[in-house]
Protein backbone atom coordinates (compact mmCIF):
# COMPACT_ATOMS: atom_id res chain seq x y z
CA UNK A 1 0.00 0.00 0.00
CA UNK A 2 1.54 3.60 -1.30
CA UNK A 3 1.94 5.62 1.36
CA UNK A 4 -0.45 8.46 0.43
CA UNK A 5 -3.12 5.84 1.00
CA UNK A 6 -2.31 5.79 4.20
CA UNK A 7 -3.58 9.17 5.20
CA UNK A 8 -6.94 8.39 3.74
CA UNK A 9 -9.31 6.05 5.97
CA UNK A 10 -10.06 2.65 5.39
CA UNK A 11 -13.47 1.67 4.77
CA UNK A 12 -15.88 1.52 7.72
CA UNK A 13 -15.31 -2.26 9.79
CA UNK A 14 -17.11 -3.47 12.19
CA UNK A 15 -16.13 -4.58 15.86
CA UNK A 16 -18.53 -6.62 17.98
CA UNK A 17 -19.03 -6.48 21.62
CA UNK A 18 -22.02 -8.99 21.96
CA UNK A 19 -24.71 -7.98 19.60
CA UNK A 20 -23.34 -4.32 19.65
CA UNK A 21 -21.69 -3.21 16.47
CA UNK A 22 -19.18 -0.41 16.74
CA UNK A 23 -17.94 1.02 13.44
CA UNK A 24 -14.55 2.47 12.55
CA UNK A 25 -12.28 3.49 10.76
CA UNK A 26 -8.07 3.44 10.50
CA UNK A 27 -4.98 5.23 8.71
CA UNK A 28 -1.74 4.51 8.37
CA UNK A 29 0.11 1.09 8.85
CA UNK A 30 -1.56 -0.53 11.74
CA UNK A 31 1.29 -3.39 12.22
CA UNK A 32 4.40 -1.44 12.27
CA UNK A 33 3.39 2.70 13.49
CA UNK A 34 2.94 4.00 16.97
CA UNK A 35 -1.19 2.50 17.49
CA UNK A 36 -3.59 5.69 18.69
CA UNK A 37 -6.92 5.51 19.10
CA UNK A 38 -9.38 8.68 18.73
CA UNK A 39 -12.36 8.62 20.78
CA UNK A 40 -15.10 11.51 20.41
CA UNK A 41 -17.28 13.11 22.32
CA UNK A 42 -21.29 13.26 23.38
CA UNK A 43 -22.98 12.61 20.56
CA UNK A 44 -20.73 13.16 17.54
CA UNK A 45 -19.42 10.94 15.03
CA UNK A 46 -16.02 10.02 14.10
CA UNK A 47 -16.03 11.79 11.16
CA UNK A 48 -15.66 15.18 13.48
CA UNK A 49 -12.02 13.52 14.18
CA UNK A 50 -10.82 15.47 11.05
CA UNK A 51 -9.40 13.50 7.98
CA UNK A 52 -6.45 15.64 7.48
CA UNK A 53 -5.72 15.60 11.21
CA UNK A 54 -5.18 12.20 11.36
CA UNK A 55 -3.29 12.39 8.12
CA UNK A 56 -0.64 14.43 10.07
CA UNK A 57 -0.71 12.00 13.01
CA UNK A 58 0.01 9.53 10.38
CA UNK A 59 2.86 11.61 8.97
CA UNK A 60 3.93 11.88 12.58
CA UNK A 61 4.57 8.10 12.79
CA UNK A 62 1.05 6.75 14.26
CA UNK A 63 -1.33 4.47 12.80
CA UNK A 64 -5.01 6.04 13.55
CA UNK A 65 -7.78 4.35 14.80
CA UNK A 66 -11.17 6.41 14.71
CA UNK A 67 -14.63 5.16 15.66
CA UNK A 68 -18.59 5.53 16.18
CA UNK A 69 -19.32 4.91 20.11
CA UNK A 70 -22.49 3.13 20.42
CA UNK A 71 -25.39 5.07 19.64
CA UNK A 72 -23.93 7.42 17.22
CA UNK A 73 -23.16 7.56 13.71
CA UNK A 74 -22.84 3.59 12.11
CA UNK A 75 -22.70 1.93 15.24
CA UNK A 76 -25.81 0.07 17.09
CA UNK A 77 -28.52 2.48 18.75
CA UNK A 78 -30.54 2.00 21.04
CA UNK A 79 -33.62 3.69 21.82
CA UNK A 80 -35.46 6.15 24.52
CA UNK A 81 -39.17 6.32 26.09
CA UNK A 82 -39.13 10.03 26.14
CA UNK A 83 -36.90 12.64 25.80
CA UNK A 84 -35.17 14.27 28.37
CA UNK A 85 -32.76 16.51 29.29
CA UNK A 86 -29.46 15.41 29.40
CA UNK A 87 -29.10 17.12 33.09
CA UNK A 88 -31.56 14.77 34.22
CA UNK A 89 -29.73 12.03 32.86
CA UNK A 90 -26.74 12.71 34.27
CA UNK A 91 -28.77 12.96 37.66
CA UNK A 92 -30.42 10.18 37.71
CA UNK A 93 -33.65 10.76 36.37
CA UNK A 94 -33.86 8.43 33.52
CA UNK A 95 -33.24 4.34 33.13
CA UNK A 96 -29.32 3.56 31.75
CA UNK A 97 -29.96 2.20 28.30
CA UNK A 98 -26.56 0.80 29.24
CA UNK A 99 -23.34 1.21 31.03
CA UNK A 100 -19.95 2.99 31.23
CA UNK A 101 -18.45 -0.76 31.18
CA UNK A 102 -20.14 -1.24 28.28
CA UNK A 103 -18.42 1.90 26.20
CA UNK A 104 -14.97 0.85 27.81
CA UNK A 105 -15.65 -3.23 26.71
CA UNK A 106 -16.62 -1.78 23.53
CA UNK A 107 -13.50 0.00 22.86
CA UNK A 108 -11.64 -2.88 23.81
CA UNK A 109 -13.73 -4.81 20.64
CA UNK A 110 -12.12 -2.15 18.21
CA UNK A 111 -8.47 -2.59 19.65
CA UNK A 112 -9.23 -6.53 19.63
CA UNK A 113 -10.52 -5.88 15.95
CA UNK A 114 -7.39 -4.20 14.69
CA UNK A 115 -5.18 -6.39 16.43
CA UNK A 116 -3.63 -4.08 19.12
CA UNK A 117 -3.04 -5.17 22.27
CA UNK A 118 -2.56 -1.54 23.55
CA UNK A 119 -2.40 1.65 22.34
CA UNK A 120 -2.05 5.60 22.99
CA UNK A 121 -5.38 6.99 23.22
CA UNK A 122 -6.87 10.23 23.10
CA UNK A 123 -10.17 11.05 23.98
CA UNK A 124 -12.27 14.89 23.20
CA UNK A 125 -15.26 16.16 26.00
CA UNK A 126 -17.26 13.05 26.42
CA UNK A 127 -14.19 10.64 25.48
CA UNK A 128 -11.96 12.44 27.73
CA UNK A 129 -13.88 10.51 29.97
CA UNK A 130 -13.55 7.11 28.66
CA UNK A 131 -9.85 8.04 27.99
CA UNK A 132 -9.31 8.22 31.89
CA UNK A 133 -11.61 5.95 32.85
CA UNK A 134 -9.93 3.38 30.46
CA UNK A 135 -6.61 3.87 31.86
CA UNK A 136 -8.05 3.39 35.17
CA UNK A 137 -10.04 0.32 34.76
CA UNK A 138 -8.18 -1.19 31.56
CA UNK A 139 -4.54 -0.07 32.16
CA UNK A 140 -3.13 -3.16 30.05
CA UNK A 141 -4.81 -1.53 26.90
CA UNK A 142 -3.16 2.07 27.37
CA UNK A 143 0.36 3.23 26.63
CA UNK A 144 -0.30 6.77 27.09
CA UNK A 145 -3.55 9.09 27.51
CA UNK A 146 -4.79 12.25 26.32
CA UNK A 147 -7.67 13.88 28.12
CA UNK A 148 -8.94 16.78 25.55
CA UNK A 149 -11.78 19.21 27.18
CA UNK A 150 -13.44 16.88 29.50
CA UNK A 151 -13.75 17.16 33.26
CA UNK A 152 -12.27 14.09 35.48
CA UNK A 153 -14.44 10.97 35.11
CA UNK A 154 -14.33 10.14 39.06
CA UNK A 155 -16.04 13.50 39.97
CA UNK A 156 -19.70 11.85 40.10
CA UNK A 157 -22.83 13.95 39.20
CA UNK A 158 -23.20 16.70 41.40
CA UNK A 159 -19.20 17.72 40.95
CA UNK A 160 -19.54 17.11 37.23
CA UNK A 161 -22.64 20.02 36.94
CA UNK A 162 -19.48 22.83 38.57
CA UNK A 163 -16.92 21.97 35.68
CA UNK A 164 -20.44 22.76 32.69
CA UNK A 165 -21.41 25.91 31.67
CA UNK A 166 -24.79 26.38 31.94
CA UNK A 167 -24.90 29.00 29.82
CA UNK A 168 -23.42 27.34 26.68
CA UNK A 169 -26.11 24.46 27.59
CA UNK A 170 -28.94 26.67 27.13
CA UNK A 171 -27.77 28.17 23.74
CA UNK A 172 -27.29 24.91 22.31
CA UNK A 173 -30.84 23.88 23.24
CA UNK A 174 -31.94 27.42 21.25
CA UNK A 175 -30.00 26.88 18.46
CA UNK A 176 -31.32 23.67 18.17
CA UNK A 177 -34.96 25.01 17.91
CA UNK A 178 -34.13 28.02 16.35
CA UNK A 179 -32.39 26.21 13.05
CA UNK A 180 -35.19 23.21 13.47
CA UNK A 181 -36.62 24.37 10.09
CA UNK A 182 -33.62 24.95 7.99
CA UNK A 183 -32.45 21.45 7.74
CA UNK A 184 -30.40 18.64 10.17
CA UNK A 185 -27.14 19.53 7.98
CA UNK A 186 -27.50 23.06 9.05
CA UNK A 187 -28.23 22.53 12.78
CA UNK A 188 -24.53 20.07 12.90
CA UNK A 189 -23.10 23.15 11.61
CA UNK A 190 -24.05 25.66 14.04
CA UNK A 191 -23.45 23.71 16.93
CA UNK A 192 -20.13 22.73 15.72
CA UNK A 193 -19.93 26.66 15.72
CA UNK A 194 -21.57 27.18 19.40
CA UNK A 195 -17.80 25.23 20.42
CA UNK A 196 -15.82 26.56 18.42
CA UNK A 197 -12.61 28.16 19.10
CA UNK A 198 -13.29 32.26 19.65
CA UNK A 199 -9.55 32.85 18.84
CA UNK A 200 -9.51 31.29 15.72
CA UNK A 201 -11.52 30.77 12.26
CA UNK A 202 -14.49 28.90 12.07
CA UNK A 203 -13.53 26.11 9.47
CA UNK A 204 -16.71 26.56 7.87
CA UNK A 205 -16.60 24.13 4.75
CA UNK A 206 -14.88 21.76 6.22
CA UNK A 207 -17.70 21.67 9.26
CA UNK A 208 -20.14 21.82 6.56
CA UNK A 209 -18.62 18.75 4.96
CA UNK A 210 -18.33 17.32 8.06
CA UNK A 211 -22.17 17.94 8.91
CA UNK A 212 -23.09 16.68 5.98
CA UNK A 213 -21.29 13.12 5.83
CA UNK A 214 -22.68 12.59 9.42
CA UNK A 215 -26.16 12.72 8.58
CA UNK A 216 -25.57 11.18 5.35
CA UNK A 217 -24.29 8.12 7.68
CA UNK A 218 -27.13 8.48 10.16
CA UNK A 219 -29.39 10.94 11.03
CA UNK A 220 -28.85 13.28 14.53
CA UNK A 221 -30.96 11.37 17.43
CA UNK A 222 -31.46 13.64 20.00
CA UNK A 223 -31.86 11.33 22.99
CA UNK A 224 -28.84 9.47 22.03
CA UNK A 225 -27.06 12.77 24.28
CA UNK A 226 -29.36 11.40 26.92
CA UNK A 227 -28.37 8.09 26.70
CA UNK A 228 -24.69 8.29 26.81
CA UNK A 229 -24.90 10.73 29.67
CA UNK A 230 -26.67 8.59 31.73
CA UNK A 231 -23.51 6.11 32.04
CA UNK A 232 -21.54 9.04 33.67
CA UNK A 233 -23.12 8.18 36.75
CA UNK A 234 -22.81 4.07 36.86
CA UNK A 235 -18.77 4.24 36.81
CA UNK A 236 -17.09 2.62 39.91
CA UNK A 237 -13.44 3.38 39.55
CA UNK A 238 -10.93 4.03 41.50
CA UNK A 239 -9.30 7.70 41.80
CA UNK A 240 -7.27 9.25 39.08
CA UNK A 241 -4.20 9.09 41.25
CA UNK A 242 -3.82 5.56 40.23
CA UNK A 243 -3.28 6.45 36.57
CA UNK A 244 0.11 5.35 35.99
CA UNK A 245 0.68 6.00 32.08
CA UNK A 246 2.18 9.18 30.75
CA UNK A 247 -0.75 12.05 30.58
CA UNK A 248 -1.59 14.86 29.05
CA UNK A 249 -4.47 17.33 29.91
CA UNK A 250 -5.72 19.65 27.01
CA UNK A 251 -7.82 22.87 28.13
CA UNK A 252 -9.18 25.15 25.65
CA UNK A 253 -9.50 28.53 27.95
CA UNK A 254 -12.35 29.70 25.98
CA UNK A 255 -14.17 26.46 26.36
CA UNK A 256 -17.91 27.53 26.53
CA UNK A 257 -19.20 24.29 27.64
CA UNK A 258 -16.25 22.81 30.02
CA UNK A 259 -14.42 25.49 32.75
CA UNK A 260 -10.71 25.69 32.62
CA UNK A 261 -10.70 23.84 36.12
CA UNK A 262 -11.60 20.87 35.34
CA UNK A 263 -8.35 20.65 33.29
CA UNK A 264 -6.45 21.75 35.90
CA UNK A 265 -8.00 19.16 38.54
CA UNK A 266 -7.11 16.04 36.29
CA UNK A 267 -3.74 17.51 36.14
CA UNK A 268 -3.53 17.97 39.40
CA UNK A 269 -4.77 14.43 40.63
CA UNK A 270 -2.88 12.11 38.01
CA UNK A 271 0.98 11.98 39.15
CA UNK A 272 3.33 13.58 36.28
CA UNK A 273 0.30 14.62 34.11
CA UNK A 274 1.29 17.60 31.75
CA UNK A 275 -1.17 20.66 31.30
CA UNK A 276 -1.83 22.72 27.89
CA UNK A 277 -3.72 25.32 28.26
CA UNK A 278 -4.51 27.01 24.93
CA UNK A 279 -5.60 30.31 24.78
CA UNK A 280 -8.55 31.27 22.49
CA UNK A 281 -9.08 27.74 21.73
CA UNK A 282 -12.94 26.36 22.92
CA UNK A 283 -14.39 23.17 22.82
CA UNK A 284 -12.74 22.02 19.64
CA UNK A 285 -9.45 21.38 18.29
CA UNK A 286 -7.99 24.65 15.89
CA UNK A 287 -6.53 23.00 12.99
CA UNK A 288 -3.63 25.92 13.74
CA UNK A 289 -2.91 23.43 16.82
CA UNK A 290 -2.88 20.60 15.03
CA UNK A 291 1.17 20.66 14.49
CA UNK A 292 1.99 21.38 18.32
CA UNK A 293 -0.83 19.15 19.76
CA UNK A 294 1.11 15.82 17.37
CA UNK A 295 4.16 17.17 19.23
CA UNK A 296 2.98 16.89 22.63
CA UNK A 297 1.47 12.98 21.69
CA UNK A 298 4.94 12.48 20.07
CA UNK A 299 6.79 13.48 23.21
CA UNK A 300 4.01 11.60 25.09
CA UNK A 301 4.47 8.21 23.39
CA UNK A 302 8.49 8.69 23.99
CA UNK A 303 7.61 8.64 27.44
CA UNK A 304 5.61 5.30 27.09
Amino acid sequence: MSKSSYRRPSAVRYAHNGDVSIAYETFGDLTSAEPLLLIMGLDFQMVWWADEFCAQLVDAGFAVVRFDNRDTGLSTHFESRSRQHPFRALLGGTTSAYTGTDMLDDIEAVLDAVGWSSAHVLGASMGAGLAQALALARPSRVRSMVSAMGPPVTAGPLRTLTYLRPGALIRLALTGRALARNGPVELLVEIYRALSSPGYPFPERWARQAATISHGRSPRDPRSAQRQTATARTFRLPPLSEVRVPALVIVGESDPLIRASAGRDIARQIPGAVLRLYPGVGHTLPAELWPDIIRELRDLAARA
